[in-house]
């Protein structure tokens, strides 16, 4: 007889704006119990010395956080001159330091070397894994680590302000992989000091932004109040709260299905997309490519496109 799963078959994404001081795993556990939800996972690590944009998903919404890895990040953060640290942010112990205080000028013009598709080494402290051990447990240990430079994309880097000879302000749009720890790091170097990260907020993660971000007292305070009709479980202001599953998809085709092609595809067989309204998406489409299908208003399934046929990747349990 199979376990019943704890907590209630909650699906939506949750926009979390999670304070400094609070780890992503933690963050993640808090809304799962707050949702008393059976399932969830958050998409995007943000260091507990970062505050912002942590999406989190809940129940199938978890079968779409590749997606939304995928997609653009925002950061704005501050620069620390002068003091290398071993995390490469302000809680790590000093390593190093320099006198040398760069100004306006000298950030300005070594800004354009740190955009595009550049090399990147990841922080030793970070969450990479190194024989089977992530690369934080190995470097907390004492242990040498020394991760190996990986190409990322950094679509913009902005200087934002300069609050004192000691720190310098940022705003970057980035692609997936990269480290805000490892640019201000590389960043200080050219410019012939040391530095580290002294704030850092997310402020998007693809779609998903602070417009629609709950700060996590916020959503605390609301789990207090009882659920429809006084009954156990998350009231109706929390739920109001969720995203739908499909926002992460939101950079991938859609298709319209009936009924019946939708419970073709739960049966793990592959559609022929016929019908006009679904033609002009199929033709865009290279072989190979990923779409996703909705029916009756809700998200189906995961697909992949063979050309002629679309078949399932993943179902929604809806």
């Amino acid at each position: 007889m199979a376990r019943k799963k704890r907590g209630r078959p909650i699906s939506g994404w949750l926009v979390l704006d999670k304070p400094e001081g609070v780890t992503a795993t933690r963050a993640t556990g808090m809304v799962r119990r707050i949702f008393d939800a059976q399932k969830a996972g958050h998409a995007g690590t943000l260091d507990p010395l970062a505050s912002g944009i942590l999406p989190i998903a809940l129940g199938e919404a978890t079968k779409t956080v590749p997606y939304a890895l995928e997609g653009r990040k925002i950061y704005r953060f501050s620069a620390a001159w002068g003091e290398a640290r071993e995390t490469d942010d302000r809680e790590g112990k000093v390593t190093a330091e320099s006198p040398v205080r760069p100004d306006e000028a000298a950030i300005r013009a070594v800004l354009a070397r740190f955009t595009g598709i550049i090399e990147q080494r990841p922080p030793a402290f970070s969450a990479i894994k190194v024989d089977g051990e992530r690369a934080y447990h190995l470097a907390r240990a004492g242990e040498a680590v020394d991760l190996a430079p990986r190409q990322v994309v950094v679509h913009s880097l902005e200087l934002a302000g300069m609050p004192d000879p000691d720190h310098a302000e940022f705003r970057a749009v980035c692609g997936k992989g990269v480290y805000v720890r490892s640019l201000v790091r590389d960043l200080a170097l050219a410019l012939g000091t040391v530095g580290h990260v002294s704030a850092l907020r997310r402020e998007a993660v693809g779609p998903f932004t602070l417009a629609h971000a709950v700060p996590l007292a916020k959503l605390e305070e609301m789990s207090h109040i009882p659920g429809p009709s006084g009954a156990c479980g998350p009231a109706d202001s929390l739920l109001a709260l969720l995203r739908p599953i499909e926002t992460a998809l939101d950079d991938i085709p859609a298709l319209a299905l009936t009924g019946r092609e939708a419970d073709r595809l739960k049966q793990g067989r592959p559609v022929p997309v016929l019908r006009s309204d679904n033609r002009k998406v199929v033709d865009a489409l290279a072989e190979g490519a990923t779409l996703y299908a909705m029916a009756e208003g809700k998200p189906v399934a995961l697909l992949t496109w063979d050309g002629a046929l679309a078949h399932p990747l993943r179902l929604f349990n809806l």
